[in-house]
């Protein structure tokens, strides 16, 4: 299938008091109509920046996006101009942003924020807009959509605010929905729903979208694909379901121990991966993982940068990259200090 979106070589830096810091370290990846892909890791690890270099909002200065391609839709999104990108941005490409608080203008109404998206990119009159976004908020779970558009978004509790993101993202359904931790202020059944709202929207529309999410149940559950960042590197690709049960890099090994599991020993301490996340101000000359590695070869690890290589599960020879030296599927090490034997 052709690719919806192509990112080629795509680098962000931040130039700061404290020096360089390397946000997005060559990240390259394809994502086709009607995928989920999952963009996973710790925070700090450039998932977030990827999406806002994408939708071009990162702010320069400080940052410098350089980037061979951001192909959309036959156009390179890395070249276009403000105005062009404008017509993209909430139309064919949107987002939901991370922090609902700071995203919504406090001093405008949720509606008139809401049907701002419609009069710009569909030329709706003020009326349609009304009634379709209203009709949008109730769609995401907010009871009275009526009487919420005309409350600001301080009236409004976290989770709702969180809602009305995912409802503005989805008026104009786009072709790419770049959703950057949207279920993380909702309880439970909201984020079910949240979830399903997503999946028949991509049903009807072959919308494709990236998912930036700490929850990995969530995309273990709804994600086709998935991509994990570490010190603004991929250090891993494959299928969900592949990647998930035959991790190939020790990082994604680790993050899947951490996972809490409801079978096992339950007087286990939980497990968590040694150290801390690098510094992208001061990334080590080889490995940015080979700190906290517990297979590290300190002759090689600590001295070369290993490559993103395409290799084939050993098992179901699905398409998979690993950036690691070691090339094999990795044991259950990680698992069995977790207390977890499987």
């Amino acid at each position: 299938m052709a690719a919806l979106l192509e990112v080629k070589d795509l680098f962000v830096r931040f130039e700061t008091h404290h020096g360089t810091v390397r946000a997005v370290d060559g990240v390259s990846f394809k994502l086709s109509e009607g995928e989920t892909l999952g963009l996973v890791g710790e925070s700090g690890s450039g998932k977030s920046v990827t999406n806002l270099a994408i939708m071009g909002l990162v702010p320069t200065p400080p940052g410098i996006v350089e980037a061979g391609a951001i192909r959309f839709d036959g156009k390179d999104l890395a070249r276009l101009k403000d105005k062009e990108l404008r017509k993209i941005r909430g139309n064919d490409i949107s987002m939901i942003f991370q922090d609902p608080m700071t995203s919504l203008n406090p001093l405008l109404t949720v509606g008139r924020q809401l049907t701002e998206v419609l009069e710009v990119h569909r030329g709706q009159s003020q009326r349609e807009a009304r009634a379709r976004c209203a009709a949008g908020l109730g769609d995401v779970g907010i009871p009275n959509p009526e009487r919420r558009l005309d409350q600001y978004p301080h009236e409004l509790s976290g989770g709702m605010r969180q809602r009305v993101m995912i409802a503005m993202a989805l008026l104009c359904e786009p072709k790419i929905l770049l959703a950057d931790e949207p279920t993380t202020a909702l309880d439970v059944t909201i984020q079910a729903q949240i979830l399903e709202l997503l999946k028949a929207l991509q049903e009807k529309r072959g919308t494709a979208i990236i998912l930036v999410t700490h929850d990995l149940g969530v995309v273990a559950g709804t994600a086709d694909s998935v991509h994990v960042m570490y010190g603004g590197r991929l250090v891993e690709t494959g299928p969900t379901e592949e990647l998930f049960a035959r991790p190939l890099h020790p990082y994604t090994d680790g993050l899947l121990a951490s996972v809490p599991r409801l079978h096992g020993d339950p007087n286990a301490q939980l497990y968590s991966i040694p150290g801390q996340p690098p510094d992208l101000a001061a990334l080590p000359p080889g490995c940015a993982f080979a700190p906290r590695c517990t297979r590290v070869d300190a002759a090689r690890c600590e001295s070369e940068v290993p490559a993103l290589e395409n290799i084939g599960d050993p098992v179901t020879v699905a398409k998979r990259s690993s950036a690691c030296f070691e090339k094999t599927t990795l044991s259950n090490e990680y698992r069995a200090q977790a207390g977890d034997p499987a």
